[in-house]
């Protein structure tokens, strides 16, 4: 098997991330984040191994992804990750029955992926109209207080003594 440049780089940059991840759970092994990258990690790795070398990471991967969704089961990132070495693990099984199960499991994660992908983006939705909501008051508020401002200075002009003119 060759090896294009492309590949060679995917291949130093998942290998690094899973040397990273693995000592970043050893300081904090509820990291979520962590595990999902740990995880896509060893699911790209497993690319480039032989097929029984394969599967044992891609059930390593499956393992990190399952540890990661106990800690925050709605992470739309590890779902989808789980969805994909389900459907890579589909594709590896030569039992049909087998197979659809896995491709049936993957189904739901990646729904389940889209489901919390787009709770988030209403979320950020929402965030995004009351920061809108912030700054269309902030500029009522300004608006507002530079009238009053104006107002004072009017008031104070015409609380002044006028200079009258000598006439001539």
């Amino acid at each position: 098997m060759e090896f294009s440049q492309a590949d060679f780089d995917r291949l130093l940059v998942a290998e690094h991330t899973r040397k990273t991840s693995e000592v970043n759970y050893a300081k904090d092994p509820l990291d979520a984040e962590n595990l999902t990258k740990w995880g896509g990690a060893l699911l790209e790795l497993a690319q480039f191994q032989t097929v029984s070398d394969a599967k044992q990471m891609i059930n390593d991967a499956i393992s990190k992804l399952d540890e990661a969704l106990m800690i925050n089961p709605s992470k739309h990132e590890t779902l989808w990750c789980m969805g994909n070495a389900l459907s890579t693990t589909a594709f590896m099984t030569t039992d049909s029955d087998e197979a659809k199960v896995s491709f049936d499991k993957a189904a739901q994660f990646f729904q389940r992926a889209v489901d919390a992908a787009m709770s988030f983006i209403k979320s950020l939705w929402k965030l995004q109209l009351r920061l809108q909501s912030y700054i269309w008051t902030s500029k009522r508020l300004q608006l507002a207080n530079r009238v009053w401002v104006g107002h004072l200075l009017l008031l104070q002009l015409q609380l002044l003594p006028r200079r009258r003119r000598a006439v001539i």
